[in-house]
């Protein structure tokens, strides 16, 4: 920095200039007397030295430019989805319950299991959706899978009809059942933390107010909102489910 300053912008402070066209013009032609100076330490100047030195040593840039990626370790769910920066990209069904390592750039997601990479996908902002392959997804889902839609369904019935009727629901409001999944198990494992009663109620409130997801009946839990009254009309009730409300039970 030092020789730059003394070799050219000390140069420079007497001149003027009416572009910064000119004057990296001016400061180009600076540059290529400072390289050529002749710099008695070395007996050589420095674009000697780069000649001679440098440039056999120089190699070819990359074909592409550097890609920045960020890695993170996931688990595949029972449904062949991973979950990365809140969107869901398939992976081979094969691959269920398999911890693998996830490299996220800009415009892509590659998961790889081992080193090897087993599935790309083009990277998405959608938050809470699912990019799913076709050929990821087995040939007959009941028969190779060991969750199935009737099996969840069952399942969300024993707690009652309300937590079928709003899992139903989710399953059909998916374009493949099998992305409603993570919901649906989420939902059906409240029962432990909340209750079969508290559960129900829960899933009349989201079920009335065509809430389709565990994040909404987790709100509704946690705040309390099963134990209130439901609105008489949608447009008062939903906004009932904002995370953001406390609830009557914050003020007890």
């Amino acid at each position: 920095m030092q020789v730059a300053e003394r070799w050219i912008l000390a140069r420079l402070r007497h001149e003027t200039f009416f572009s910064l066209a000119a004057l990296n013009a001016r400061i180009a032609e600076l540059l290529i007397d400072l390289n050529n100076r002749r710099m008695r330490l070395y007996g050589a100047s420095r674009r000697e030295l780069f000649e001679r030195l440098d440039r056999p040593a120089l190699k070819p840039l990359p074909a592409t430019p550097f890609l920045y990626g960020e890695w993170k370790k996931v688990r595949v769910n029972i449904d062949y989805h991973v979950e990365c920066d809140h969107h869901y990209y398939s992976v081979h069904h094969s691959h269920r319950r398999e911890q693998v390592e996830a490299r996220l750039t800009s415009t892509t997601v590659e998961i790889f299991l081992r080193g090897q990479r087993i599935a790309s996908h083009r990277r998405s902002t959608e938050r809470g959706r699912h990019t799913t392959l076709a050929e990821h997804m087995p040939k007959a889902h009941r028969s190779h899978l060991e969750w199935s839609p009737s099996r969840i369904i069952r399942w969300a019935s024993t707690i009652g009809p309300e937590t079928e009727r709003l899992v139903g629901a989710i399953l059909a409001d998916r374009p493949h059942p099998e992305q409603g999944y993570r919901s649906c198990l989420g939902i059906l494992r409240l029962e432990r933390r909340y209750g079969r009663e508290r559960l129900e109620a829960a899933c009349a409130r989201a079920v009335a107010v065509r809430a389709r997801s565990y994040r909404h009946v987790d709100a509704i839990l946690k705040h309390g909102l099963d134990r209130v009254a439901l609105a008489a009309t949608p447009e008062t009730s939903v906004p009932l489910l904002h995370g953001n409300l406390r609830g009557p039970e914050y003020y007890r």
